[in-house]
């Protein structure tokens, strides 16, 4: 068995022997996503007419091109060069403060998700027209009742189901601690 190791940030007693799987975990995860999104985006641009979306499964998935220059929900339309720093903000912290601490295949799942969406949608803000980061993103999946999105946005939203999951549902660590539920009051008598 791995010899423990202490966690530099929370003090915890981790196995060293998780880190390297968890941190490969996450470099696969991260990969994969980000090429499968660029793919996709690429694939759609050059195949679907924006004036004619498809619809698929009797209309529970329609694929229509739209290019969004706001966030979410197309909010934030005129903050379109903020949305660029942001991202790489979020990219610098996942990778220079919470990857080192890796050792959950969970986490590593997540944040590699996460740096997947992020790492995608930023591709689009820095490369796509109009401008340099100025860029759209391209969205095209859309099911009823709910706005378009992308394979990115469906990572971004993924991770962060996960990261709820793995903290207040399971109780573990980034460094793969699981920590005790709290302890629940007896009833008065």
């Amino acid at each position: 068995m791995p010899k423990p190791t202490q966690d530099h940030f929370d003090g915890s007693q981790v196995h060293a022997g998780g880190r390297p799987r968890a941190r490969l975990l996450f470099i696969l995860v991260a990969i994969t996503g980000l090429i499968l999104d660029v793919l996709s985006k690429i694939a759609v641009v050059a195949w679907l007419d924006e004036a004619h979306p498809v619809r698929l499964l009797g209309g529970v998935l329609t694929l229509r091109l739209i290019r969004n220059s706001g966030a979410a929900f197309s909010l934030g339309e005129q903050y379109t060069v903020v949305f660029p720093f942001l991202y790489l903000a979020v990219l610098i912290f996942v990778l220079v403060r919470l990857v080192p601490r890796l050792g959950h295949p969970g986490w590593a799942t997540a944040l590699g998700l996460l740096c997947a969406g992020i790492g995608g949608n930023l591709i689009d803000r820095l490369f796509r027209s109009p401008s340099f980061l100025h860029g759209q993103v391209v969205d095209f999946l859309q099911l009823p009742k709910w706005p378009i999105f992308n394979l990115a946005d469906m990572m971004i939203t993924s991770a962060a189901v996960l990261i709820l999951v793995l903290t207040m549902i399971k109780n573990v660590s980034l460094s793969g601690q699981h920590y005790p539920h709290p302890p629940t009051k007896p009833p008065k008598s």
